[in-house]
């Protein structure tokens, strides 16, 4: 589907969290295989819904986070599904080794939610702003990574993480609330970007909070008669290659946008893909290899670069690399 930015509304701010809730309650309502494990944190990660309404299949271990995942290898083993949420600090980087040989060695069908991602936490500080997680989950054999741009995107992406896959899935997912653009009707496919708004002189690639940001960019950048399209990339792994190729083939000039380190992350997926098929001027829009500081959520975000008006600056300098 093609979007129009024009006639995209926001129908209010919503923190993604919520989406992940009320994905995770519905697949649960459907499918009495479906298990929700905590780790001494619910309400802040959008599990108290499931654990409220189906009491009987959520399990809270506390402040162990490597033991959720061994916990979750079992169930996946007895045939159930699991969904293990925390921060995405605790659930992708403090478990790695354990999602590592667990979970994706076996190819088990476990969820991972890792809440309170980027830098829009804000108030908590470096210490709990994931920055790294896209990097670390995609590198791992079998692990499907994804990261939706906005509440009800979230709730379609947990929906299908649960519904469509097999194997891992690490799902990410942030705590300020963003602008709320996408359709309850709109279909979700694991692997396929969307395009969000056409485009012929640059192509702006974006994923999560950032793709409200790069919509926003395109308008801006109309007004300066450029041209430039937005593709949502909502699936980090396995990325979607043919988009890619063909904006670069088309527009002759990438944008990246993540709220999430330059190093690792979609801009490097983005980058590997391009190498090995059709090089052509990448510019990146990400935490510029910093750690992150506490503040307010909009302040984090202009201060370190991820805003509609860097998006601009790096379109304009991509398209200056191609003549």
């Amino acid at each position: 589907m093609t979007y129009r930015p024009e006639i995209l509304t926001n129908k209010g701010d919503r923190p993604t969290k919520s989406g992940f809730g009320e994905g995770l309650l519905e697949a649960g309502r459907i499918n009495a295989n479906v298990m929700a494990l905590g780790a001494d944190i619910t309400g802040s990660v959008g599990m108290d819904l499931f654990a409220s309404e189906l009491p009987d299949r959520f399990f809270s271990l506390g402040i162990a986070e490597q033991n959720c995942v061994g916990v979750a290898a079992g169930m996946a083993l007895c045939g159930k599904i699991p969904v293990f949420a925390t921060y995405g600090v605790f659930s992708a980087l403090r478990t790695t080794d354990f999602i590592r040989v667990s979970v994706c060695y076996n190819n088990l069908h476990v969820v991972i939610g890792g809440a309170h991602a980027g830098i829009s936490v804000g108030p908590d500080g470096a210490t709990h702003q994931a920055l790294e997680d896209l990097a670390v989950m995609r590198v791992l054999p079998n692990m499907t990574v994804l990261s939706p741009c906005d509440a009800t995107q979230t709730r379609l992406a947990t929906l299908a993480a649960i519904q469509q896959l097999n194997g891992p899935v690490y799902l990410r997912f942030g705590r300020a609330p963003v602008p709320d653009f996408t359709s309850q009707d709109d279909d979700f496919i694991i692997g396929k970007a969307k395009t969000m708004a056409p485009g012929d002189d640059a192509t702006i690639i974006a994923t999560g909070h950032l793709v409200w940001e790069a919509l926003k960019a395109h308008n801006m950048l109309k007004s300066k008669e450029i041209s430039a399209r937005v593709i949502n990339m909502h699936t980090i792994k396995p990325l979607d290659e043919k988009a890619i190729i063909k904006a670069a083939r088309e527009t002759g000039a990438i944008v990246t946008a993540e709220e999430h380190q330059v190093i690792g992350g979609l801009g490097s997926a983005v980058a590997e893909c391009l190498s090995a098929n059709l090089p052509c001027p990448v510019e990146f829009v990400g935490m510029p290899d910093r750690f992150g500081e506490s503040g307010d959520p909009g302040e984090l975000m202009a201060k370190y670069g991820m805003s509609a008006e860097q998006i601009v600056l790096s379109v304009e300098k991509a398209i200056l690399r191609k003549k």
